[in-house]
C-alpha cells in the first residue's frame, strides 16, 4: 500500500476540528517573550554603575553572550475557517481581537514568527486588484469589500510584538470544494474574475459538481498572472516572508483517480518533453521567478516553500517506502534548494519516529544532507494536528523527541501545523516541548544570502523598576537596526531574555532582586546582529 502524504487520522481520539481540517485541506499540509505595549511605565529611576568605555564583540563585559538562534513559528490557516477567522462574516473588531489572540499565544510559546493564509484560493485578504477578497473572511463568494485591510493590520500587529510575518499563498488553487466555495460553478464567481475572463487560465479538476478551477500551471500567461496576484501583496505591505506549502500540480488523490486534465497546454507548451518532466520544469520554472521577482522588488523578503517531506524513495532519494513529491506531484525539491531557488525550505514530516514507510529520524538527516553548503536554511514542519493519534502519536513526548533530533542535525528552525492544536496543548504535549526547547526567546537564524547592515552598538542610558518589578531601560538606539535584543548576566555568561522591534521598549519582565546587568544589542532584517551595548549595571 502507498503511503499517504498524511497518515490515517484516528477518529477516536481527535476531534470533530482536526477532522475537518484534514478534509479541507487535503492530504497537504494540515499540518514567556514578555510583549509590552509602547509606553514607559513609571518608576524610581535605578542607578546605573561604572561600565568600560570599549566593549568587544559578543561579550557582555568580560562574560561572552548567548541566545538559541532559529526560526519559531505556526501556521495560522483561513481556509474554511479552520484557525482564523473563526467563521466566516465577523465584524471587523471581532476578526481583529481574533488575530491579537493568536499573536499572544505565539508571544507566549516564545515563538518569533507567524505563516499567515492570505491566499488560500485565487482570494486575498487585501485589498488587491488581481484577486477577490476571500469569502472565508467575508462570508460572500461575490468579491464584497469588508471595508478595512486585514493585511495591514496583521502585519504591524505581528511587526509589534516582534513577530516575522510570512504571507501563506496557494499559487494555483483558484476556487475551493462547493458548497462552502464556488467548486467548478463560475456564477458564483465574482463579475471579472479572472477565471471567468480568461477560460484557457482555467482547468476544472475533478470534472463535475465535486471539483474545484485550478490556474493553469502550464499556461506561462496563467502563471505570470498568478505571480503578479502574489506579488503584489510583497509591494504593498511590510512583509518578511513569502511563503508556499505543497499544492502546485494536484496530489493523485485530488482528483478522485483522474489524471489533472491539461492536455491542451501540454500539446501547445510541451516541446517534446514528457508530461512529467513538462510538469516539473512548469513548477521550477515558477519557483525560480518568484525568487528572482521578490529579490527584484525587496531583496530582504525570504522565499521559502513547505513541501511534502519525501522527495525519491531510495537511491539519491530518502530511505523510505512512500509518495513521491518528484514524481506525485511534480516537486523536484532537490532542485529548488541545490539551484538556490529558495531561502528556507520546510519539509512536512509529519511521520513518527520509527515509522516504517517513513522514518523521521531516517527522513530528517536526508534533509539535512540536502540542504548541506546549499545556504539554504533548514526548518521542519512539525504535525502538532497529530498529538493524540494511536500508537507512536499517543506518546506526549514525541514531539519532544523529534525536536531533539533536529538539534543534532543542525536544523535551523520548525514551524507547527496548526495554530488550533498549538492552542489546544493534547496530552500537554505543547507545554512539554515549549519548557524544553522553547523555555527562553531566540533570535532569528541570520540568512547570509540576503543584505545585511548589522547597526552599530545602541547605548543603556537609564532604567526603572515599576511595583512589578519589571525593569525598563531608557536607551539610545544606533539608527538602521530593525530590532533589538537583551541580555542579562548571570554567574558565568549573559543570556538573551528579551527581544524587541526597534522603537519599542525595552523591558526584562522577570528580573531578579537586587543590582542586575544588562547588555543590548541591534539586529538588521536578516537577523544579524550588531556590537553589543556597554554593560549596564543597576544599584538594586
Amino acid at each position: 500500500m502507498s503511503l499517504l502524504r498524511r497518515p490515517p487520522v484516528w477518529v477516536a481520539l481527535l476531534s470533530a476540528a482536526a477532522l475537518f481540517a484534514v478534509a479541507v485541506l487535503g492530504l497537504g499540509l494540515v499540518r514567556a517573550a514578555f510583549y509590552e505595549a509602547p509606553g514607559v511605565p513609571a518608576g524610581d529611576p535605578v542607578a546605573a554603575a561604572e561600565a568600560p568605555a570599549q566593549v568587544e564583540a559578543g561579550r557582555c563585559g568580560t562574560l561572552p553572550v548567548s541566545a538559541p538562534r532559529e526560526l519559531r513559528g505556526m501556521w495560522l490557516t483561513t481556509v474554511y475557517n479552520i484557525d482564523f477567522p473563526s467563521r466566516p462574516g465577523l465584524p471587523q473588531d471581532q476578526v481583529k481581537a481574533e488575530y491579537l489572540k493568536w499573536l499572544d499565544l505565539a508571544v507566549a510559546k516564545h515563538h518569533n514568527a507567524i505563516f499567515v493564509h492570505v491566499r488560500p484560493s485565487g482570494d486575498a485578504f487585501w485589498p488587491s486588484a488581481y484577486a477577490p477578497w476571500s469569502n472565508w473572511l467575508t462570508g460572500k463568494l461575490d468579491g464584497s469589500d469588508p471595508g478595512w485591510d486585514p493585511m495591514a493590520f496583521m502585519v504591524g500587529e505581528a511587526h509589534a510584538r516582534n513577530l516575522e510575518f510570512h504571507a501563506w499563498f496557494n499559487p494555483y488553487r483558484g476556487t475551493q470544494f462547493a458548497p462552502n466555495g464556488a467548486g467548478t460553478d463560475l456564477t458564483k464567481l465574482p463579475a471579472g474574475h479572472p477565471l471567468v475572463v480568461h477560460p484557457e487560465w482555467r482547468i476544472a479538476h475533478p470534472a463535475g459538481a465535486k471539483g474545484r478551477f485550478y490556474y493553469d500551471p502550464g499556461n506561462p500567461e496563467a502563471r505570470r498572472f498568478v505571480e503578479d496576484a502574489m506579488l503584489e501583496a510583497v509591494q504593498k505591505y511590510d512583509v518578511d516572508g513569502v511563503h508556499f506549502d505543497d499544492f502546485f500540480y494536484p496530489y493523485p488523490g485530488d482528483g478522485g483517480g483522474a489524471d489533472f486534465p491539461d492536455g491542451a497546454s501540454y500539446a501547445k507548451y510541451g516541446n517534446g518533453r514528457s508530461r512529467a518532466d513538462w510538469r516539473r520544469e512548469n513548477v521550477n520554472t515558477l519557483v525560480r521567478e518568484m525568487k528572482q521577482r521578490i529579490a527584484e522588488i525587496k531583496p530582504w523578503v525570504k522565499f521559502g516553500i513547505s513541501p511534502f517531506g519525501i522527495w525519491r524513495n531510495g537511491g539519491e532519494g530518502s530511505d523510505t517506502k512512500g509518495l513521491e513529491s518528484y514524481s506525485a506531484i511534480y516537486a523536484d525539491t532537490r532542485t529548488w534548494v541545490r539551484e538556490g531557488w529558495l531561502d528556507y525550505i520546510v519539509p512536512q514530516l509529519y511521520w513518527t519516529i520509527g515509522f516504517d514507510k517513513a522514518d523521521y529520524a531516517k527522513v530528517l538527516p536526508w534533509w539535512a544532507k540536502t540542504v548541506k553548503g546549499t545556504g539554504v536554511q533548514l526548518y521542519i514542519g512539525i504535525a502538532d494536528y497529530r498529538i493524540g493519534e494511536k500508537g507512536d502519536w499517543s506518546d506526549p513526548a514525541q514531539i519532544d523527541k523529534q525536536l531533539t533530533l533536529n538539534d543534532r542535525y543542525g536544523v535551523q528552525g520548525q514551524i507547527h501545523y496548526n495554530a488550533k492544536q498549538v492552542r489546544a496543548d493534547r496530552l500537554g504535549a505543547v507545554t512539554r516541548y515549549t519548557a524544553r526547547h522553547y523555555a527562553a526567546p531566540a533570535l532569528l537564524p541570520p540568512m547570509s544570502r540576503l543584505p545585511a547592515s548589522p547597526p552599530a552598538a545602541p547605548r543603556i542610558t537609564g532604567a526603572t523598576r515599576d511595583a512589578g518589578g519589571r525593569i525598563t531601560l531608557t536607551t539610545a538606539a544606533a539608527s538602521g537596526g530593525a530590532s533589538w535584543a537583551l541580555y542579562r548576566t548571570g554567574e558565568k555568561d549573559a543570556t538573551l531574555i528579551a527581544t524587541g522591534r526597534a522603537g519599542t521598549p525595552v523591558v526584562d519582565p522577570k528580573p531578579p532582586t537586587g543590582s542586575v546587568t544588562y547588555c543590548l544589542s541591534g539586529l538588521d532584517r536578516s537577523a544579524n546582529e550588531g556590537p553589543l551595548s556597554s554593560p549596564f549595571t543597576t544599584s538594586g
